[in-house]
């Protein structure tokens, strides 16, 4: 289900200091969801991540960010070594070059989420 993946690419990499983190551009799922079906959404992807490839340790640090206010988020990112290439994170890096990608429902709620 996930949109992410990881794989080895050294190059565009910049250091998360660099940039700093943004919230998401608005965007809506292709029909509208309820909260219950997002959180599944994003356990689900949370779940299947370790088969992307990469560090667990990284995607570990990834979902406390993506989870955590934007400073905390910041400096979890920066304490992990998290090379940031989208300021929304979308895009990641470890130090050794995989690519982290993050879909945009793990990263904030769609502008037509219902409320239950």
């Amino acid at each position: 289900m996930g949109c992410a993946k990881s794989s080895n690419n050294s190059s565009g990499r910049r250091n998360s200091r660099q940039i700093t983190i943004t919230k998401p551009m608005p965007w809506s799922h292709t029909e509208s969801i309820n909260r219950d079906q997002l959180n599944k959404m994003r356990d689900e992807f949370w779940d299947t991540t370790p088969f992307y490839g990469g560090k667990r340790e990284i995607w570990d640090a990834l979902r406390a960010a993506t989870e955590a206010e934007l400073h905390l988020a910041q400096t979890i990112i920066d304490s992990a070594g998290i090379i940031v290439h989208e300021p929304d994170l979308t895009i990641c890096y470890d130090e050794k070059g995989a690519r982290y990608e993050l879909p945009k429902y793990v990263l904030s709620e769609p502008t037509n989420l219902l409320n239950d």
